[in-house]
């Protein structure tokens, strides 16, 4: 309902751009009194709901470098932790798919990433269907619902500026926190040790590894910052923020741009089974 009510303006603006629409302000225009303007409606006004704006990396050699690099990392530390090694490597690989992009934010925050968009030219739907008829393809699919992974080249899309925002506005928060490198490794263990994923077979060994994680960020912060009572529930609050990071809008963001239509789950295999 909330998306609804925000995009209202969005409907509107489709209304008043029908032929109708047109045609009758262009007698409008026609009939109106010498040295009166036309009058200025909803029309004239751009939409202030820029959230499904379309939208790419302005520097992406820089921003993929930085992330890519910020990826190997990620992995290098998932593979010292010693509790992670002891699983098998099916419940592994289950585990890193699952968390691979929270945690890529997390160092993304960590190592102080900094990127900027700018808006993409994405064709219109219209456009590519219009296109794919023409090459006697089948239409273009309907995007997938947030937060449902998406396959194959064919269903892949620019982020939109309101998925890129939920980026920087976790960053922003974990960068006023002024997170250390202690209180990012529990975090990162948090996120890593997620019992609650289907498929899993040593699901009581890894909750206890995240109430491990969870304990010894608890500890940290009581023995370092014992003048904010609020620290913990504030980090608590940075991992609930995660929840909204969408893995395919990272994929698309970062790797995209520089390796193609990648299969993450490939190459996260081929990296957790190489030395880094």
């Amino acid at each position: 309902m909330a998306c609804v009510e925000r995009c209202r303006c969005c409907a509107d603006s489709r209304r008043h751009s029908s032929i109708l629409y047109n045609i009758l302000r262009s007698e409008e225009r026609t009939a109106s009194p010498v040295g009166q303007g036309p009058r200025r409606g909803p029309a004239s006004r751009g939409c202030p709901c820029g959230s499904r704006r379309r939208v790419a990396l302005k520097s992406p050699q820089v921003a993929c470098k930085a992330a890519s690099a910020v990826l190997v990392k990620t992995l290098r530390f998932v593979q010292n932790v010693p509790c992670f090694q002891e699983l098998p490597l099916d419940e592994q690989l289950l585990l890193v798919r699952s968390c691979w992009a929270p945690l890529l934010v997390l160092g993304l925050a960590q190592d102080r990433v900094h990127f900027e968009t700018v808006e993409s030219a994405e064709p219109s739907m219209l456009q590519r269907i219009l296109t794919t008829r023409r090459q006697g393809e089948q239409p273009p699919p309907r995007e997938p619902a947030p937060g449902r992974p998406h396959h194959g080249p064919g269903t892949a899309h620019p982020p939109s500026a309101g998925e890129i925002q939920a980026i920087k506005g976790f960053l922003a928060k974990c960068w006023s926190l002024d997170i250390s490198t202690k209180e990012y490794a529990y975090l990162k263990g948090t996120v890593l040790f997620n019992p609650d994923l289907p498929g899993l077979q040593c699901t009581g060994y890894i909750e206890g590894l995240q109430r491990e994680a969870q304990q010894a960020l608890n500890e940290h912060v009581r023995l370092i910052h014992r003048g904010d009572e609020a620290r913990f529930a504030k980090l608590n609050v940075v991992l609930s923020l995660l929840r909204s990071i969408n893995a395919n809008v990272i994929a698309e963001l970062f790797f995209r741009p520089i390796i193609g239509a990648v299969n993450m789950d490939d190459m996260l295999l081929e990296m957790l089974c190489a030395k880094l």
